[in-house]
């Protein structure tokens, strides 16, 4: 696994996704979950597979009508770079809190 350049909030989206379930998923499932485009999430899964952090591969589900579906899901070794990456956006997301003076203090 090869360390991403960058690691945007829209990566960080995708990454939320994929960890947040045992199972692949595939890249419209992703897309509604994360809100964001098509030509947001394909170009990032795309990067994310080249780099090493997930894998694909395509639906074998004969029974289902409709066109195959490409699934994606994290290698192990990227959960652990993934957590990471969820937890320092959602540290930055966490509102400030600092003590004021008291009036008359």
């Amino acid at each position: 696994m090869k360390p991403l350049s960058r690691i945007t909030s829209a990566t960080v989206d995708v990454l939320d996704v994929l960890l947040q379930s045992q199972e692949p998923r595939w890249g419209l499932e992703i897309i509604k979950a994360t809100g964001r485009a098509s030509g947001t999430v394909y170009p990032i899964l795309d990067r994310l597979e080249r780099s090493g952090w997930v894998v694909s591969m395509w639906e074998a589900d004969s029974e289902r009508r409709g066109p195959r579906r490409r699934l994606y899901q994290l290698t192990g070794d990227a959960v652990p770079a993934a957590r990471r990456a969820c937890g320092a956006r959602d540290a930055a997301r966490a509102p400030v809190r600092r003590t004021l003076p008291q009036p008359g203090t």
